[in-house]
C-alpha cells in the first residue's frame, strides 16, 4: 500500500495529465507519415513512449531541483521538498519510466531504437539548463518538440526533412509559454543564481521575446500546411490556435501573473488538441 500511495504521489507531482502538450503534436507527425490513421499497435508504442518519456523528464527534473523547490515559495511544497516522497522512490521511478521509454522504441524499428538514448539524454538535459544558460526555455522546447519527428520516425523507420518544421514549431511554442511561466519565479531566479529569459532581460521584454516566438510557431505551422500541401481544414486550425496564443497572452502581464496557470495549463493543452484535431481530419479527409 506504500508502494502505492508513492506511485499516486510521484503521478500528482509530475503531473502526468500534462503529457497532452505533445502529444498530439506526435500523433500529428504520424497522421502525416502514413497519410492516415497510423496502425493501433504503432500508435499505442508511440503513446507509451511519449507518456513514458515525459514522466522520466519531470521525476528527475524535481529530483535534481529539490533544493532549489525547497528555497522558493511557489514550490516548497511539492513532493520532495515537502517529505512526502523519499528521493529514492522518485529515482527508481525515473530508471523504470525510462527502461519503459527504451523498450517501447525497441518495439516499433530499429531506428527509433538506436535514436531513442539521445532523445531520453535531451529530455533530461533540460533539468541542468537554468544553471548554465538563459536560453533552457529552447531545450525544454526542443525536448518536446522532438516528439512529431520521432513519431515520423517510428512509422516511416526514416525522418523526412519536411517534419522538422513541426518540430521546429513545437520548440517556439513551448519555448515561449515556458518564458511566461518562469516570469513567477523572477525573484527567486536572481537570488539563486538561476538563468532564464525574465533574469537576463527583464520581464517585459521576456514577454516581447514569447510573443515573438508564437508568432514563429504560427509562420512555421503555415509552411508545414504548404509543405505537406494540406487544405483549409487544416488552415482553419491554425488560425484557431493563433486566437487562442492571442488569448493566452491576454490573461497574463508583466504585472498580473495571477492567471499563469490558466495559461499555462489549460490553453497549451487545448491548443495542442486544436492542431491535431484540424491537421488529423483534414488528411483523413482527403482519402
Amino acid at each position: 500500500m506504500g508502494w502505492l500511495k508513492s506511485t499516486r504521489v510521484t503521478l500528482e507531482m509530475i503531473k502526468w495529465e500534462h503529457s497532452i502538450f505533445a502529444l498530439p503534436f506526435a500523433l500529428t507527425g504520424a497522421v502525416l507519415a502514413t497519410h492516415g490513421w497510423p496502425r493501433w499497435p504503432i500508435l499505442g508504442w508511440i503513446v507509451v513512449c511519449m507518456v513514458a518519456a515525459r514522466s522520466a523528464a519531470m521525476a528527475f527534473n524535481r529530483l535534481v531541483d529539490a533544493q532549489l523547490d525547497a528555497a522558493n515559495p511557489r514550490t516548497r511544497m511539492r513532493a520532495l521538498p515537502a517529505g512526502t516522497l523519499p528521493p529514492r522512490f522518485v529515482a527508481g521511478f525515473v530508471l523504470i519510466t525510462s527502461a519503459i521509454f527504451l523498450i517501447g522504441a525497441w518495439r516499433l524499428n530499429r531506428l527509433t531504437l538506436q535514436l531513442a538514448p539521445f532523445a531520453l539524454l535531451v529530455v533530461l538535459a533540460y533539468s541542468y539548463m537554468k544553471r548554465i544558460t538563459r536560453w533552457s526555455h529552447l531545450v525544454l522546447g526542443l525536448a518536446l518538440g522532438i516528439a512529431p519527428s520521432a513519431a515520423w520516425i517510428a512509422v516511416r523507420g526514416s525522418l523526412d526533412p519536411r517534419i522538422i518544421v513541426l518540430t521546429a514549431a513545437v520548440l517556439l511554442w513551448v519555448g515561449g509559454f515556458d518564458i511566461l511561466y518562469a516570469c513567477q519565479d523572477f525573484e527567486h531566479d536572481c537570488a539563486a543564481g538561476l538563468h532564464s529569459i525574465p533574469v537576463a532581460f527583464g520581464m517585459e521584454s521576456a514577454f516581447w521575446i514569447a510573443r515573438a516566438m508564437h508568432l514563429g510557431m504560427l509562420a512555421l505551422l503555415g509552411w508545414l500546411i504548404a509543405l505537406f500541401g494540406l487544405g483549409w481544414i487544416a488552415m482553419l486550425g491554425v488560425a484557431l490556435v493563433g486566437l487562442l496564443l492571442l488569448y493566452e497572452h491576454l490573461l497574463v502581464s508583466p504585472k498580473d501573473l495571477r492567471r499563469m496557470n490558466a495559461a499555462f495549463f489549460t490553453l497549451n493543452g487545448v491548443i495542442s488538441v486544436v492542431f491535431f484535431g484540424f491537421v488529423a481530419a483534414d488528411v483523413l479527409l482527403r482519402r
